[in-house]
């Protein structure tokens, strides 16, 4: 006797947008890259885009790894032929210039242009600088003996936590204006001056 499947009843679950849920699936995804992606060339592909480009598709492939054993058969035919290289070794070692090399050498210039430093420090440790700002000024050696030094630091270590906190403009500039040492807003460029004097003061 043949075994009847229960099929589930299909409910239209108003809920989904099954156009939009399709074209997700199908997406490829976006470039992006501002730059790759004017140049980018949909008729062509992935990996012809990047050769065109001068960037690498597969780093395995674009750095390879030394191999012993091939390096010690080129020496050998080097020997062999008496120091004579093969020709078309030579041809080989001759690229061609990728005709979008432009994408490549924007990339770079903007891998090694500086960046915005985004450090920031904890909340708790801002509390605790500011604590002992407050109650210390800039007497480091009595703040290492403050009952709030759990961590028994020195007095050349906590300077160090002080520095780096009057080095961030944002933290150390809001800190200021809390304690009413600052009468108008100054830049980020002001404060960092008046961080590296305030530091330049201390004595080793």
């Amino acid at each position: 006797m043949k075994v009847k499947k229960q099929h589930r009843k299909k409910k239209y679950l108003h809920k989904l947008n099954r156009k939009r849920m399709h074209l997700k699936q199908k997406s490829t995804g976006d470039v992006k890259c501002q730059v790759i992606k004017e140049a980018w060339n949909h008729k062509k592909s992935s990996y012809r885009n990047l050769r065109e480009m001068g960037l690498a598709n597969d780093p395995n492939k674009a750095i390879k790894i030394p191999n012993f054993k091939q390096e010690q058969l080129r020496i050998a035919k080097q020997i062999v032929k008496n120091g004579e290289s093969d020709t078309e070794e030579e041809e080989e070692t001759v690229k061609r210039v990728p005709p979008k090399i432009r994408v490549a050498e924007t990339l770079e210039k903007v891998a090694k242009a500086p960046r915005e430093r985004k450090f920031m420090l904890p909340k708790g440790q801002v509390e605790y600088i500011t604590y002992l700002l407050d109650k210390y000024g800039h007497d480091y050696k009595a703040m290492a003996r403050d009952k709030k030094n759990y961590y028994q630091e020195t007095w050349k270590q906590i300077r160090s936590k002080i520095k780096t906190f009057m080095g961030i403009p944002k933290q150390y500039g809001e800190y200021l204006k809390s304690r009413g040492l600052l009468d108008k807003e100054e830049s980020e460029e002001a404060l960092k001056e008046q961080a590296k004097a305030l530091v330049m003061d201390d004595s080793d």
